[in-house]
């Protein structure tokens, strides 16, 4: 085990380091913070947000950077205003003994001028959202000529809020002999062709897999008819008293329902959406990072860079259509060594997309049954008996009114006290769940989830392929045909109905890397960001090999091995 005293830190910097309490190292600054203190190497991490990583590239910027001349050497670049600040606030944390060090926030929602007021004064670090820093570029008020440090972060987020043009004007506007830094959760291909085109022998750091959910996150589902989802989300929220998390919704107009639902049932709930005005959004995060709210209700865009500390629970109101955007809910909690929860609320239709994040994420999803009233009841009792217990007796204040109380209440013995106590704040849950519903759906699929693989395997075989209710077999004679003895694999393609691609153009590209064979193609699904495919399983290699170096009007395809659908 190594520690921050022993990694090559400045007396300032590691003054700073024990003022903030750290004093063992997470792997990811384990591995990057020496990295950087000796060597000059473009660098990428994956890691999940939360891991440190603003301390691994953080600590060595800051000590690295000549504080004797104003210029700008070091630009971090982030996806959102929140975490624009935050970074900030924790480097300067780093900066604490090195006054002369100016770190600058540069994002929109706020005054340019006053930013390039300040710019214009100065400051060797400048932490910046994309669309900003492209602004002042153009202006000519944010100089990166001398900038030696480039550090992308969350930079898959960035990637998929659409600032890939922005990412390539300001990397064309940096010196090539800089260090650039790349930090990310997940690894799209668009995230490789930067690396491949702006980074030299980069030194790989993982902590980690790829594409993967945090280690301590806890995965569970539940399954519900979408007629009951609120239901449920209400259910969970009434077995955890204490929850703090992040419910995520499809839209915004899904979100206001959701929070309103939920304010007006008693909850400490708001919405954040993208109706919201910058002085709204900050207030409800504010009332959230303070506590003040236990359930933040938010879309995916919304709640982008969010940093939020000790999140319990994340729940996902539904599966969103892309698996890696379930990567980035669910690393939002589980962080710095705590455990967390992801739970997904699911009806029958979703299965396909469950099997879809379980791909990714490289790991079951535990299926739960919805919460009875039964549990719910019986949750609440404890922690309100906890509550009695563990609650801070003021003698001196409460004494002067305890003759009172006590004449007010002679009539009742000990237990009926007990009960009548308990029942000021219970009475509303015994009367919300004293005839509740079963809400779980009749899940007809978990049988078949119990046969074995290769019963399931000659099912699918036997069932063919569901494209037009057959197979196709293509190649030179294009002819439709039944097939029930063909055995399928299944593919994963990063090409979906944002590249304009549609089935028979999957079925052209497969005949266009596999000339002059005759491969048996089977269901075929387009989703948003990605497609399915199934191929005859002899095939199966040849075709993945075959699409190592295909290109689809200039992208770069990724294929890889999935699960077959249940």
């Amino acid at each position: 085990m190594i520690l921050f005293n022993q990694m090559g830190l400045s007396p300032g910097v590691l003054r700073a380091v024990e003022d903030l309490g750290y004093e063992i190292p997470t792997p990811v600054q384990e591995q990057t913070i020496p990295a950087l203190l000796e060597q000059s190497r473009d660098i990428v991490a994956y890691a999940q947000t939360g891991t440190g990583k603003t301390a691994a590239f953080g600590l060595p910027v800051v000590q690295q950077v000549d504080c004797s001349t104003p210029l700008t050497q070091a630009l971090v670049l982030c996806p959102t205003r929140e975490l624009c600040m935050q970074i900030t606030r924790d480097l300067s944390g780093f900066a604490k003994y090195l006054p002369s060090l100016q770190i600058l926030p540069v994002y929109g929602g706020a005054s340019i001028g006053e930013q390039i007021r300040k710019l214009e004064r100065g400051a060797q670090v400048v932490v910046a959202t994309p669309g900003r820093a492209v602004d002042l570029i153009r202006r000519k008020k944010l100089d990166l000529s001398h900038v030696r440090w480039l550090v992308l972060d969350e930079a898959d987020e960035m990637l998929s809020m659409g600032f890939k043009d922005d990412l390539d004007f300001i990397l064309a506007a940096t010196p090539p002999a800089r260090q650039t830094l790349l930090f990310s959760a997940t690894m799209p291909p668009e995230m490789v062709a930067i690396a491949n085109k702006y980074m030299t022998h980069p030194l790989e750091i993982s902590v980690g897999k790829k594409n993967t959910g945090a280690e301590n996150v806890a995965h569970e589902y539940f399954m519900v008819h979408a007629k009951d989802r609120y239901e449920a989300l209400k259910r969970i929220a009434d077995l955890h008293p204490r929850i703090y998390g992040i419910v995520f919704c499809r839209t915004r107009a899904e979100t206001r329902e959701v929070a309103d639902n939920l304010i007006r049932d008693g909850y400490n709930a708001d919405a954040l959406h993208g109706d919201l005005s910058q002085e709204q959004r900050d207030i409800v995060m504010n009332r959230f990072r303070n506590r003040h709210l236990q359930l933040l209700v938010a879309t995916d865009v919304a709640a982008r860079g969010l940093d939020v500390n000790d999140l319990s629970h994340v729940i996902n109101y539904n599966l969103p259509d892309d698996p890696e955007v379930y990567i980035h809910r669910s690393g939002r909690t589980g962080r710095a060594g705590k455990k967390g929860t992801a739970y997904s609320i699911l009806h029958l239709r979703e299965k396909g997309k469950l099997r879809d994040v379980e791909r990714m994420l490289g790991r079951k999803i535990e299926y739960k049954t919805v919460p009875s009233g039964r549990e719910i009841c019986e949750k609440q009792l404890f922690n309100l008996v906890d509550r009695v217990e563990n609650v801070e007796v003021n003698d001196q204040q409460i004494d002067q009114y305890l003759k009172v109380i006590y004449k007010k209440l002679e009539w009742l013995d000990r237990d009926d006290l007990i009960k009548h106590f308990v029942s000021v704040e219970f009475n509303r849950f015994l009367a919300s769940y004293e005839n509740a519903p079963d809400l779980n759906a009749d899940l007809q699929s978990r049988q078949r989830e119990e046969k074995p693989e290769s019963r399931r395997k000659e099912e699918r075989g036997k069932r063919g392929g569901d494209f037009t209710g057959g197979t196709f077999s293509h190649g030179r004679t294009n002819q439709w045909k039944r097939d029930r003895d063909v055995l399928f694999s299944r593919f994963f393609l990063n090409l979906g109905k944002t590249d304009q691609v549609d089935k028979r153009g999957i079925i052209d590209l497969i005949n266009r890397q596999m000339p002059g064979r005759s491969v048996e193609i089977g269901a075929i699904e387009i989703l948003r960001d990605f497609s399915f495919f199934e191929v005859d399983q002899r095939y199966g290699r040849e075709v993945q090999k075959a699409f190592q170096r295909a290109r689809y009007n200039g992208k770069r395809l990724g294929l890889e091995s999935a699960r077959p659908k249940e």
